[in-house]
């Protein structure tokens, strides 16, 4: 028999998952914003470089909600992950209109 307590638990509870994916997030945000750098002090014409931006942010939101599906599996703290990895995706729709006018610059 169930407990109704297992349906809503998300173990928040973990100690070190928020830091985790707080320091996960914080290293896909700076190499993103390091790749803006790039392309911003550079020719505003190379798509490459722009496409770079969304890329990582794209790679890293992935790479989050998959640790979330592994913490999951494994019966632990996966709420954080799974907020990191949608906060990154988030970013990653709001960025891509720089290879946007990259191309229209082109």
């Amino acid at each position: 028999m169930t407990n109704d307590r297992d349906y809503v638990e998300k173990r928040f509870s973990r100690p070190g998952t928020f830091r985790a994916a707080a320091i996960y997030t914080f290293v896909v945000v700076a190499l993103a914003a390091l790749a803006f750098g790039f392309y911003a002090l550079g020719p505003r014409d190379y798509v490459f470089s722009a496409a770079l931006v969304p890329g990582i942010l794209f790679a890293g939101g992935v790479g989050a909600l998959l640790w979330t599906y592994r913490e999951w599996k494994a019966g632990a703290g996966w709420a954080a992950w799974q907020g990191a990895g949608w906060f990154l995706l988030l970013l990653m729709l709001i960025t891509l209109a720089v290879p946007g006018s990259a191309a229209m610059s082109s």
